[in-house]
């Protein structure tokens, strides 16, 4: 029989309890469930006047705004702000009754930019919620995985400037310059001149001019965003060029989120690594496993002088076809020399500013060697091989790599951080920000990240809920059945 006038219940008055519209297994019950919200309070503390002024939005409320969003992947906070309006569950999770209204879209941020701007407040609500995470002994730091993804600007990529490429201090550079004074005074060289650092550095003819700037023809330039000028001029694979944030990530082998930190989409990852370390070593990992944009002479020393093992890929070497491996030219370690696949010592010449000691053949040799042209094509017939002053610790990390068990943990990246990736992407709106400049887009990360966390951990407790009725029960036949045999035997 066909049902008509299907409308009639539109204009119906009823009586109903906002808890009751929310389904028991709604994701948003089990986040409220899992975590205590009040936390909030105690951060945001001193940013409000606690005699004077109008009464302000909860600022519960007003940090689960965002949280919606991120959690829902809603692309942005006009749409969060419509999501509202017509969503029960979210309007029961902000403390709303139907009849409220609902704040405006440019609420949230101009609560950032007057209060929440140039301080930490989301990276406390991360670590808060990483904390609450580990009190149920979830969280395994003793292997942690490191690795970065980029995210695209909020940047018209055809909107840009061209400025001074100015060269940027190594995170290692202080210790590595002793390390090169060391090693040269050692072979009786005297100490390099300090280098000034402002100078921007010359690209020897080969860099482009821009006469509207005033820049000369010889200095090195790089692309910048007249719409976000902290955002890197990126470009991966077969992609094509955009502007793009790094954020760098850490996790454990269980896919907790541990640490993150935000940089330009220019800089490679062995640059930006030491700001997520030192937020990370306080974990005392025995094993950090990174790709092969980590594997540096730096980072390797950095990790074995803090008793931090790292796992590093094979790299295959990038040496023409056809000529010698690096492996095929033996290191000796007594003589401190080199041995080329002809049996020819490649003495030591000199240790220049990067790090590397230069170790050179005789030309005189080299000149009547059959194997020249499989060894080099310079002009005067000297063979240079280099060898960083921590090369050593490369090495150990290679003998790390050869440990047996290593290649299955160092597999377990796809399964970590990888997926964190994917899912940030495909489930939170991760591929790309509509934020402008580097803060706004360190709050979407942390509160990204956390969101991530959060859902995860609230799935865990609701599962580890259900078990509890199912293992009472059991506990109850069993007893039960205990007494049944106990009874049956005095008998």
């Amino acid at each position: 029989m066909m049902t008509k006038n299907a409308d009639k219940n539109r204009e119906q008055m009823m009586m109903f309890s906002m808890d009751d519209m929310v389904p028991q297994n709604h994701m948003l019950r089990l986040i409220d469930k899992a975590i205590d919200w009040t936390f909030i309070y105690d951060l945001v503390e001193e940013k409000y006047c606690p005699d004077n002024g109008r009464p302000s939005m909860d600022p519960v409320m007003l940090i689960k705004i965002p949280f919606i969003q991120y959690l829902y992947g809603i692309k942005s906070m006009r749409q969060t702000i419509r999501e509202i309006e017509v969503n029960v569950a979210y309007r029961w999770f902000l403390g709303l009754d139907m009849m409220d209204q609902v704040p405006h879209f440019s609420t949230f941020g101009k609560n950032y930019t007057r209060r929440f701007k140039d301080t930490d407040l989301f990276e406390q609500i991360f670590a808060k919620i990483l904390e609450d995470c580990m009190k149920f002994n979830l969280v395994d730091t003793e292997q942690i995985f490191v690795d970065s993804t980029h995210v695209k600007a909020c940047a018209n990529s055809k909107k840009m400037r061209k400025r001074v490429a100015h060269e940027q201090a190594l995170w290692y550079e202080d210790e590595l310059q002793k390390e090169i004074t060391k090693d040269r005074e050692t072979h009786g060289k005297k100490p390099l001149k300090e280098k000034d650092r402002n100078d921007p550095p010359s690209c020897g003819g080969g860099g482009e001019s821009d006469p509207q700037e005033g820049i000369p023809e010889n200095v090195k330039t790089q692309k910048c965003s007249t719409t976000d000028p902290e955002s890197g001029w990126f470009r991966k694979g077969e992609h094509k060029h955009v502007f793009a944030y790094a954020v760098e990530t850490a996790c454990d082998k269980h896919g907790w989120i541990l640490g993150y930190s935000v940089h330009p989409g220019n800089e490679h990852d062995s640059r930006t690594f030491k700001p997520l370390y030192d937020k990370i070593k306080g974990y005392q990992p025995s094993m950090i496993v990174a790709d092969a944009g980590y594997r540096t002479p730096a980072i390797a020393h950095e990790l074995l002088k803090d008793g931090v093992e790292p796992l590093f890929p094979y790299k295959r070497p990038m040496t023409k076809d056809g000529f010698f491996r690096k492996y095929e030219y033996v290191y000796d370690e007594a003589y401190d020399c080199y041995l080329c696949p002809e049996n020819q010592i490649l003495s030591y010449h000199t240790t220049n500013r990067d790090g590397y000691k230069e170790y050179q053949s005789c030309k005189e040799v080299c000149s009547q060697c059959p194997s020249i042209h499989k060894c080099t094509e310079s002009k005067n017939h000297v063979k240079v091989v280099t060898r960083h002053v921590w090369e050593e610790y490369m090495e150990k990390a290679e003998d790390i790599r050869h440990t047996l068990g290593n290649k299955e943990i160092y597999e377990l990246r796809k399964e970590t951080i990888e997926r964190i990736f994917g899912t940030a992407k495909e489930q939170h709106g991760f591929r790309y920000t509509q934020y402008i400049g580097k803060a706004r887009m360190e709050m979407k990360a942390g509160l990204t990240f956390a969101c991530m966390n959060l859902k995860k951990l609230a799935k865990l407790l609701e599962n580890r809920a259900s078990k509890i009725p199912k293992f009472l029960s059991f506990l109850g036949f069993w007893v039960e059945e205990s007494l049944f045999i106990e009874k049956w035997c005095w008998e």
